[in-house]
């Protein structure tokens, strides 16, 4: 097999400037093909070092894609892949960058192998190679997306977690959405940090923007509150409306130590006290 796969290398580099045309004008007039997302000089570049590879590998590797041969090949692959999937490209726009070199491949075959065992051979061992290659730019190109949908994930959930300065020694979290473990973690840490940085003593939670309160919602708000106590500051927690009112009585949590309060303003009016401050009318003259 590593003599057959030689013979195919060959051949590949007898004919490379004509392959890489044709590759290319494969490429680009795909209707996969992205002209908007790419430049024609950045096609030539990645197509002509993965060509130049896949030429060189095929000299001392059989057809395994698997082999470890194929690791520089298939690390190009991947970075191929991810650059890609950063830029837009969809999932069978990336693997065509392999599966399109199967046309000038085999055209060349034909055209150089008379024996039709031997063309069907060779045929058969390239077209395998691709599909596998093929197949890894796919994965490499769902392992980048994900990595990017994680951080975008994580990058929201910084975004949806304010924490705001409402007075001295006042702080304030308004929470917009459902409360889970992950999101939980980011609440207390970006809350804690902002209580050593202001040095606040009082931090409201205001739940108004959440759904639903469950007996694990309920856990996670307790979690926070008791983080916030090590670090020096008490929770008011405000936003409970009479269905989450009526929803913890139900799952019998106990948030007898937390101050709760219907309204943010409630809440702030209690904190103000607390720490010794007073918000006073005053008289407007017409």
């Amino acid at each position: 097999m590593a003599e057959q796969e030689s013979k195919v290398a060959q051949l590949l580099k007898k004919h490379e400037q004509d392959v890489l045309q044709k590759w290319l004008s494969y490429q680009m007039s795909s209707m996969t093909w992205r002209a908007d997302l790419m430049k024609e000089s950045d096609l030539r570049e990645q197509s002509r070092e993965f060509l130049q590879l896949f030429i060189e590998v095929s000299q001392q590797s059989g057809p395994g894609a698997d082999a470890a041969a194929w690791k520089s090949a298939k690390e190009m692959l991947a970075e191929v892949s991810r650059s890609r999937a950063m830029q837009g490209f969809s999932p069978s726009e990336t693997a065509m960058f392999v599966f399109s070199l199967k046309q000038p491949l085999f055209d060349t075959l034909r055209r150089e192998l008379n024996d039709v065992e031997e063309l069907s051979r060779e045929v058969w061992s390239t077209t395998t190679l691709l599909d596998k290659l093929g197949l890894y730019t796919v994965e490499a190109y769902q392992q980048s997306r994900e990595s990017v949908i994680a951080r975008q994930q994580q990058e929201l959930l910084e975004l949806s977690t304010p924490v705001v300065q409402l007075w001295d020694h006042i702080v304030a979290l308004p929470l917009i959405g459902t409360l889970d473990s992950a999101r939980t973690q980011v609440v207390m840490e970006r809350l804690l940090e902002k209580v050593v940085q202001t040095g606040a003593s009082i931090a409201i939670i205001d739940i108004t923007g959440v759904p639903t309160v469950d007996t694990l919602v309920a856990q996670h708000l307790l979690k926070t509150v008791a983080a916030a106590r090590l670090m020096g500051a008490d929770c008011i927690i405000s936003g409970i409306r009479p269905q989450i009112a009526q929803t913890i009585v139900h799952l019998g949590v106990n948030l007898a130590d937390v101050i709760t309060k219907a309204t943010l303003a409630d809440a702030f009016a209690v904190a103000l006290q607390r720490t010794g401050a007073r918000v006073t009318r005053v008289g407007v003259k017409e």
